[in-house]
């Protein structure tokens, strides 16, 4: 894998959390061929923006589809209370619990769910 996908890889859902149009604006880079450096500025550049809600509840919904029909009622509820209330920090860290849970490895290296 080469490194720009590499960091593509670990950066997607930071990136659509904190803008949609950046996340898109990367996705027609990665089609079309950019640099590391380009890639970086791009992500760097998003990451300086305010998230909305709907770009957060946007990531973490695409993230929480990883394991959604694995889950129980219980987990269901918890993900909806969670979201519902927009406690984006928590919903984070459940889904990172989730993640380890149900060995999800492509969330498990995402760095939104690595942050505090």
């Amino acid at each position: 894998m080469h490194a720009e996908q590499q960091l593509w890889r670990t950066e997607k859902y930071r990136v659509m959390y904190y803008s949609q149009a950046h996340y898109n604006q990367i996705r027609h880079m990665m089609r079309d061929g950019c640099t590391l450096e380009e890639l970086q500025q791009t992500i760097n550049e998003a990451l300086t923006l305010t998230p909305t809600d709907g770009s957060r509840s946007n990531a973490l919904q695409h993230m929480w589809g990883y394991f959604k029909k694995q889950t129980t009622d219980e987990q269901k509820a918890r993900y909806i209370k969670l979201l519902e209330e927009k406690q984006w920090g928590a919903l984070r860290a459940y889904l990172a619990t989730l993640a380890q849970q149900y060995n999800v490895v492509y969330l498990q290296q995402s760095t939104i769910l690595q942050q505090d």
